[in-house]
């Protein structure tokens, strides 16, 4: 067994071939992962985009495992890393719009239930907020919970929060 080709270069070994194989089946399922919209912006080549959504209707694990691995031998075809790097990117908007989320819903809960002083460290750090309009929403959603009834203005609490922070964050 010789590990140099014809041409005198020295050939991968099967270790590292099975290792970028089951790299590139991680990608796979890191794909597979994704919601349609998503798997939509990432601009995929057209096989390979078809196989990752019938593989996203498949739930026997069987044929779960073989799509997988046929999405693993299209990915061995392609550039892989270009779509490494749009997964990623994708994955880190993703994690900033959670944190962001988060930090809105910890606000609403907070406006919830502190109230006044709330409300005054929210314009302490957002001026631009308007009180009587928080005032109100923040008293409504404490109403509507006090009497166990949809709670319409703690999601328009959470509308309004949002919108707040998005007008911070482009100024």
């Amino acid at each position: 067994m010789d590990s140099f080709e014809e041409n005198g270069t020295e050939r991968p070994s099967k270790s590292s071939l099975k290792r970028e194989a089951q790299s590139l089946q991680d990608l796979g399922s890191d794909l597979l992962a994704l919601s349609p919209d998503q798997l939509t912006r990432m601009e995929l080549p057209g096989e390979l985009y078809d196989a990752l959504r019938q593989g996203q209707s498949l739930k026997q694990d069987g044929s779960l495992k073989r799509q997988r691995k046929y999405i693993g031998k299209l990915l061995r075809q392609v550039d892989a890393e270009p779509i490494r790097q749009k997964l990623e990117m994708l994955t880190q908007v993703s994690a900033a719009t959670t944190r962001s989320l988060h930090r809105i819903e910890a606000w609403r809960d907070r406006l919830l239930a502190d109230g006044d002083s709330a409300i005054a460290s929210l314009l302490a750090e957002c001026p631009e907020a308007d009180r009587p309009k928080l005032r109100s929403l923040v008293e409504t959603a404490r109403t509507e919970r006090l009497r166990a009834q949809p709670p319409r203005a703690a999601r328009l609490l959470f509308k309004y929060l949002r919108e707040l922070f998005a007008e911070a964050q482009s100024e």
